[in-house]
């Protein structure tokens, strides 16, 4: 080849080189896109999997209708989703596989406290933001973790939420089952504590990791005869508990905690969650229908995925809009660069007054807002459809524990 035009085309090459080194990477200079990625983390197969798909499904459309002025700024914003399958292990694994995608700015999730906690260790030592639509154990933001925020309540007064309710329904004894998990034991703890303040005899306080046959739980239950059985746990657990607790000729309340709240519980249940003293739950959660701002959300959310909403998808919708806001705020007060993962989770700290579809989101100096919503829910169709028309027997607006 002659030297001249060998020299010539080295040149080049090299220029080229260096063209696209400018132009590519997450922060990089010119007009190259720059990809952001929200991470969900929920259940999206196994047992809790009709809440974790939706808590997925509501975090979706919130990027689709919510993520244009970040696009509009010249980034690409994707979703990432990942099925913890209620599973701490996985949930981990999962988050030692999201913290490694630098493009990955902030998470919604989980749906199980057992899972969100642990895995949160993981964002905290990444400095990534998690935005909790779901997660009710104290813990979730007891440890002060900058990352880690939550815009529902918390059991430690959920709890109390259920057993100030039995007890005003004169009930003068209870026997308290949990799921043996973070959340299932921690609530019924809580429950069982008013309980007793409020004067209620606590005849029992069992766990169990039992999914089909509760025989051996049941006998002691049905010779202790409560006024009052109360299961700390999900929907699945609880569901088959309470119907077989019927088939055997229990007829007093059934009462359980937010995660039994999902269509699929009157699946499992059916008629025998209306008889006796019927089925009530408390819950962080109310239906969709019932906040003020979500009329359009819910139609927005059959068309695209044909099914109304299931419970925590309008605060998963609005988890998401959280993170979409404070990157954001981030991106702006960087005059358009890319932010870091710590200006985005200072950002979503230092929202105030979020104005989202199921309320308005402060979060205090620890990550719970302000004020949250509780709701007492009595199961009123043994219609697995007719599980948003569910009764509301309760609404109370109480501000956390101080930090």
């Amino acid at each position: 080849m002659n030297k001249r035009l060998f020299v010539l085309l080295s040149v080049l090459v090299v220029a080229s080189l260096a063209l696209s080194a400018c132009g590519g990477g997450g922060g990089g200079g010119g007009a190259a896109v720059k990809t952001i990625k929200i991470a969900t983390q929920s259940p999206l197969s196994g047992d809790n999997s009709a809440v974790g798909v939706d808590i997925k499904r509501g975090a979706e459309l919130a990027l689709e209708q919510m993520g244009g002025e970040l696009t509009a700024m010249g980034f690409k914003v994707e979703l990432a989703p990942f099925d913890d399958q209620a599973n701490p292990d996985t949930g981990v694994a999962n988050a030692k596989q999201i913290v490694s995608d630098p493009d990955i700015l902030c998470v919604v999730g989980h749906y199980n406290s057992g899972v969100q906690i642990p895995s949160s260790e993981v964002y905290h030592t990444a400095g990534l933001a998690n935005v909790s639509p779901a997660n009710t154990n104290p813990k979730v933001t007891t440890r002060g973790y900058l990352e880690v925020s939550r815009i529902v309540g918390r059991d430690d007064v959920q709890g109390v939420v259920g057993a100030d309710y039995a007890a005003s329904q004169g009930k003068k004894s209870a026997f308290v089952v949990h799921d043996k998990t973070a959340y299932g034991q921690g609530i019924a703890e809580f429950f069982k504590q008013e309980a007793e303040a409020k004067g209620m005899e606590v005849l029992g306080f069992e766990g169990t990791e039992e999914k089909a046959n509760f025989d051996a739980l049941l006998s002691p239950i049905l010779a202790a005869n409560p006024d009052v059985v109360y299961f700390g746990g999900m929907y699945g657990q609880a569901a088959l508990l309470f119907k077989q607790a019927r088939e055997k000729g229990y007829m007093g309340m059934f009462m359980s905690d937010d995660g039994f709240d999902s269509s699929d519980a009157a699946k499992i249940g059916g008629q025998s969650l209306l008889e006796g003293a019927g089925t009530f739950y408390s819950t962080v959660s109310g239906p969709a229908a019932v906040y003020p701002d979500t009329a359009k959300f819910i139609a927005d959310f059959k068309a695209k995925y044909n099914a109304d909403p299931q419970p925590f998808a309008a605060q998963s919708y609005d988890s998401m809009g959280i993170c979409l806001k404070a990157i954001e705020a981030a991106a702006k007060a960087g005059n358009g660069k890319l932010p870091t993962r710590a200006e985005v989770a200072q950002a979503v700290r230092g929202l105030a007054e979020y104005k989202g579809i199921t309320g308005t989101v402060t979060f205090n100096s620890i990550g719970d807002p302000v004020i949250a919503k509780y709701f007492v829910i009595q199961v009123g169709s043994a219609d697995p459809a007719k599980w948003p028309e569910n009764p509301i027997v309760q609404t109370l607006d109480i501000a956390p524990p101080a930090p």
